[in-house]
């Protein structure tokens, strides 16, 4: 069996397809067709030289380019402070029976008493509140919205 440069690097761009199969990871795709370029150009008879530096191009030029792609195209995530993906306490609501002088307030959660301040620029009620965020052992709250 006759085992060309070209089939070799066939046969890698496959295991790194296969790979990223298993793994889930889409950069392993992008290697794989630089990998399929080196191919072609082993095809083309390029110099083994030549294979590999359009190996290395395509792979590193199409992993930047999907990488700049993806924080271009995605929003940022918010803070880890007030993001609910994160925190699943954020949203869920608390009863603030009365202020201390200090503008903070215990409140009743998960079976617990937490210490909570208000979220800047709301008022200070009293009644049903809404975590917005969770700073350390404080909760950040809202008054609910009607």
């Amino acid at each position: 069996m006759d085992f060309s440069v070209a089939t070799f690097w066939w046969v890698t761009a496959g295991v790194l397809v296969a790979a990223e199969l298993a793994t889930g990871t889409f950069y392993l795709l992008m290697i794989a067709l630089g990998l399929v370029a080196a191919a072609l150009a082993a095809h083309l008879g390029l110099s083994m030289t030549l294979q590999v530096t359009t190996a290395a191009v395509v792979s590193g030029g199409a992993t930047a380019l999907w990488h700049w792609r993806r924080t271009v195209s995605e929003p940022s995530p918010e803070p880890v402070a007030n993001n609910r993906d994160v925190n699943l306490d954020i949203g869920e609501r608390v009863s603030v029976a009365a202020w201390q002088a200090d503008h903070t307030t215990r409140v009743d959660y998960r079976g617990s008493s937490w210490q909570a301040r208000r979220q800047p620029g709301v008022p200070e009620v009293t009644g049903l509140h809404v975590v917005r965020a969770v700073e350390g052992n404080w909760l950040v709250i809202a008054p609910l919205s009607p």
